[in-house]
């Protein structure tokens, strides 16, 4: 059957330059990053935090959601690794691709955590300005697949069909349900919704972020649904799917009981920023009133001087008047 239209994958996912290989994989993830920095950048700034926490504390949450999605991956997809005929030495391979998002989120909440336990910011606060950022990044880093020509849906003839030419790792070439493209999408609606739902709802202490997380699992599902590529099942259903339900309910849960228990936003999101004060402002102002303090510390003596001559001129005119007479 011909194909009057389709996307094409890409003939090969890395360029060498030199002897350094350049993946698109690798320069999809950190595309994302840098746009999760500065969407989150801008959203902290507007609540009232300083410009450069975001990126700070990000360099925590980074490293820590990097080993995070790695980590799920290979304990959900072990026999990639440690199965009969495998290189355990490949689960370190992380620009070959699988990076689970689950365990990403996980454990760069815990890097998230540490960085803002270090400048006495709120989590739940950081959160919800990084929310919007995070669905972004992960829109930007689904086209890392599409690069590896991994994680396509079942076979379509639809005009949008994902053409993959690749037969390694057990591909059969042929027309396949873009889905690395329908999750990317759906991750730029997310970010949207949230960013909607803040300004129109005033979310706060963790709840933005909360939706993020529930609108993502709500995708997630029907995608997952749709992949094609070996994973584990439960009870006929993928062990994503009910990763992305159980997650999906916690969510929800969190937003029901946090309206409740601390309803609206916090007023203060970084009480550095809120004292008005950063370190150059304290060393101008001490500078200001280092002349001053000289000053009041020079008055005493001066004062003291001008004593002197008027009990001198005091002593010259009794002196004076006692001749006179």
């Amino acid at each position: 059957m011909e194909y009057l239209a389709y996307i094409p994958s890409p003939s090969r996912g890395v360029i060498h330059l030199g002897p350094i290989p350049l993946r698109g994989y690798a320069f999809c993830i950190i595309i994302g990053v840098f746009v999760a920095v500065w969407l989150g950048n801008k959203r902290w700034i507007a609540r009232g935090g300083r410009a450069g926490t975001v990126a700070d504390i990000a360099v925590w949450a980074v490293p820590f959601g990097l080993v995070g999605g790695r980590l799920y991956h290979v304990i959900t997809d072990y026999e990639l690794y440690f199965s009969e005929g495998r290189d355990w030495v490949d689960a370190f391979k992380v620009w070959q691709g699988g990076l689970g998002i689950w365990g990403a989120i996980a454990l760069g909440a815990v890097g998230a955590w540490i960085g803002c336990r270090r400048r006495g910011i709120p989590l739940p606060a950081y959160a919800d300005a990084i929310a919007p950022g995070i669905a972004l990044a992960q829109a930007c880093g689904r086209w890392g697949n599409w690069f590896n020509q991994e994680l396509y849906g079942r076979e379509t003839h639809l005009p949008w069909a994902l053409h993959i030419t690749s037969s390694e790792g057990g591909r059969v070439p042929g027309y396949y349900h873009p889905t690395f493209l329908y999750e990317s999408l759906w991750c730029i609606g997310v970010a949207f919704l949230v960013i909607w739902a803040d300004r129109r709802f005033t979310l706060g202490h963790g709840r933005a972020f909360a939706l993020y997380v529930a609108a993502y699992c709500v995708g997630r599902g029907w995608i997952e649904y749709m992949r094609v590529d070996d994973a584990h099942h439960i009870l006929g259903l993928r062990l994503n799917d009910w990763t992305a339900m159980i997650v999906f309910l916690l969510a929800v849960l969190y937003m029901v009981l946090s309206a409740k228990k601390r309803p609206g936003r916090e007023t203060v999101v970084e009480p550095a920023a809120a004292d008005g004060e950063t370190d150059g402002d304290s060393a101008a102002v001490e500078a200001e009133e280092a002349p001053e303090a000289a000053a009041s510390e020079d008055e005493p003596v001066a004062k003291a001087d001008e004593t002197d001559e008027v009990e001198d001129e005091v002593k010259d005119e009794a002196g004076s008047g006692t001749k006179k007479s």
